[in-house]
């Protein structure tokens, strides 16, 4: 027989569920605001990754890793972007089976656009609410999560 869970406790649930529904909508209310741009929050991810990348173009399977999409959803992605000309597809010259993603002119223009808007509604929305001392906390909250994510299999060093 496996061992029983060890739920969690009222403090543990209550953190999780706060975060989970904080995630959830302000996230859904981000990409609310952005819909005035004519950008959805996945075309946002896509122009931010490829433009800060050097001379706006980026690896696909390095973008894919860096907003952590599967490769089939960062595709089709990418396949509705080109047809509203915001990004480009380049093919590898190195490598065949890889390609380059290239933000176009268009996409710049975009992006350039929206920024603003979406830097001064998570500003609004999600700073503003925050004390200096609770931004700390959460910086430090996100950086040990990661670490422990980034260990492979989550199981690092145990919390008190």
């Amino acid at each position: 027989m496996g061992r029983s869970p060890r739920w969690l406790d009222e403090r543990e649930h209550a953190a999780w569920r706060g975060f989970l529904a904080m995630y959830t909508q302000l996230t859904a209310q981000l990409a609310k605001d952005l819909r005035d741009t004519g950008l959805s929050g996945a075309d946002y991810s896509v122009l931010v990754g490829v433009s800060e990348a050097p001379d706006g173009r980026i690896r696909a399977h390095e973008l894919g890793d860096e907003l952590q999409w599967e490769k089939s959803r960062l595709s089709r992605q990418i396949s509705r972007m080109e047809k509203r000309g915001l990004v480009a597809r380049d093919i590898c010259p190195t490598d065949a089976r890889g390609s380059f993603v290239a933000l176009t002119d268009l996409g710049r223009r975009t992006i350039e656009q929206a920024a603003p808007l979406h830097v001064e509604q998570v500003r609004r929305r999600f700073v503003a609410a925050l004390t200096r001392g609770q931004l700390d906390d959460l910086a430090a909250i996100s950086r040990a999560v990661l670490t422990r994510l980034d260990d492979g299999d989550g199981s690092g060093p145990a919390s008190q």
